[in-house]
């Protein structure tokens, strides 16, 4: 197809999106959104999925309408689960179709343990740092990615040259509940060349990062209920078993000392070349208050990067027994621990729960059951990515490399998870995701924020991408 014609230029598009941050568009856009407390751990609560709709119905319709899309809302077909909009602009139907995705729900605030400005629901600046529940994860994210839809639209003289979508959830924090049923149930409302999105933390501040899908996440709660109520810890020391203890060695028999796995089921397939060669040269960097990597930590002769990309990993969330905070006298009677595993591609889901029975039994760790976790911790995911060398990859990291002169690094599989499987598996389109936020943000954590020189290096390579798939050279079908 011959090359969309424009008016402007891919410098004056990038131009454009500095000016958005430099003169304060973003921090005003993002301050209305993150000021729209759409909590969704707190569902099923009338009033955190009213928020979410408060969030789609006025916020983000309103702002799409201003760009040309129409937008439409859908009901989650799981009651007590948060609303879909989905706004679409179709240009010329022989034109590529990028959809786009963020969620508008957040974590809980926390109100009460913030530091910085005014609490989490309202935007306060200290430095490059832009504090706000949602200024990470995603509020922020998808403010640029639409931001520079515009941006490109506006240089172009009003023709953005490609179709688009953009998917905007409430329910990311909760485990994406319904997402899967309602996309499945409305296919080709929904279908698209490619997705094109943003969500997670670079590698580093300082790279810019192309990430080619996320690992899934499983939750479940590993238990060890002896008894009823507790017994005096000198009178029956000794006679009766401690949950906690026996839990305690059932948890060190599933990972060693220095992180390693010790269950071979739970394991991650092996690595391919491609993968394994584009972490060559990525590195880890949480930035000067985050915490540094311990090298000795984890699956043994992997680096860093490969631990997180592509392994699999089992964490201990939370463990409980007798009362933390006023211990008494008393052995317990229960003990629990929350656990995880972090999974990549590959992996067969079915056996992770019999693996880890199977394990528990053979130890002889026969007083320790696998339950699921409390429906508000189910946290589960899929895993899906495509390879280094698919067509769209290799586009989308030739257009980040042209925007910043940087090698950007390209990571098979985020660390953390998202819907991804709904894009590549249900929807079969190819997902791109280029992450606006740094390892060390603080999401899902007071005084959560973004750092502003990352926001406007986000800008400019987004006003890129954009403009190069309206340009149509090297667009993969085009």
């Amino acid at each position: 197809m011959a090359k969309n014609e424009a008016t402007g230029t891919r410098a004056g598009a990038i131009s454009r999106m500095e000016g958005y941050v430099d003169g304060g568009g973003f921090e005003a856009d993002l301050a209305r959104r993150v000021a729209i407390r759409t909590e969704s751990q707190k569902f099923p609560d009338a009033d955190a999925i009213a928020e979410c709709h408060r969030y789609l119905d006025g916020e983000m319709a309103t702002a799409f309408a201003a760009m040309g899309f129409t937008s439409k809302v859908y009901e989650n077909p799981i009651k007590g689960q948060g609303p879909v909009l989905l706004a679409t602009r179709i240009e010329d139907s022989n034109l590529p179709t990028v959809l786009g995705y963020g969620h508008g729900d957040v974590v809980r605030g926390m109100d009460e343990q913030w530091t910085k400005g005014k609490g989490p629901w309202v935007t306060a600046r200290d430095g490059d740092r832009l504090y706000g529940r949602g200024t990470a994860d995603n509020k922020g994210q998808h403010t640029i990615n639409m931001a520079a839809l515009k941006a490109v639209m506006d240089e172009r003289g009003g023709k953005l040259g490609f179709n688009a979508k953009f998917m905007i959830e409430t329910g990311e924090e909760a485990g994406s509940k319904g997402l899967k049923e309602l996309v499945r149930a409305n296919a080709a409302d929904f279908a698209a060349d490619v997705l094109v999105a943003s969500d997670g933390p670079r590698v580093r501040q300082d790279r810019p990062t192309l990430s080619l899908g996320c690992r899934g996440a499983m939750n479940f709660d590993l238990v060890c209920d002896l008894r009823e109520g507790g017994h005096h810890s000198g009178n029956w020391g000794g006679l009766i078993a401690n949950p906690g203890f026996l839990l305690a060695h059932a948890l060190a028999s599933i990972v060693g000392p220095k992180g390693e796995l010790l269950v071979e089921a739970l394991k991650a397939p092996p690595a391919s070349t491609a993968v394994k060669e584009v972490l060559a040269d990525v590195e880890i960097d949480g930035g000067s208050e985050g915490p540094q990597v311990d090298d000795w930590w984890g699956e043994p002769g992997m680096r860093p990067a490969e631990r997180v990309y592509a392994a699999n990993t089992f964490n201990i969330l939370a463990f409980t027994t007798g009362t933390p905070g006023r211990p008494v006298n008393a052995i317990p009677p229960k003990a629990i621990a929350n656990c995880q595993l972090r999974f990549v591609a590959g992996t067969d889901t079915s056996e992770i729960i019999p693996a880890i029975e199977k394990h528990l039994a053979d130890k002889g760790h026969d007083l320790v059951k696998v339950l699921p976790p409390p429906a508000i911790n189910d946290g589960t995911f899929g895993a899906s990515r495509i390879e280094p060398d698919h067509p769209w990859a290799m586009f989308v990291r030739g257009s980040i490399q042209r925007s910043s002169n940087t090698k950007p690094a390209v990571i098979p599989s985020t660390g953390g998870s998202i819907c991804n499987d709904i894009f590549t598996d249900d929807l079969g389109m190819p997902a791109i995701w280029i992450p606006h936020s740094y390892a060390s943000c603080s999401q899902h954590w007071p005084d959560e924020h973004v750092l502003m020189p990352v926001i406007r290096s986000a800008a400019g390579l987004m006003a890129g991408v954009y403009w190069d798939i309206a340009e149509g050279r090297g667009v993969p079908g085009r």
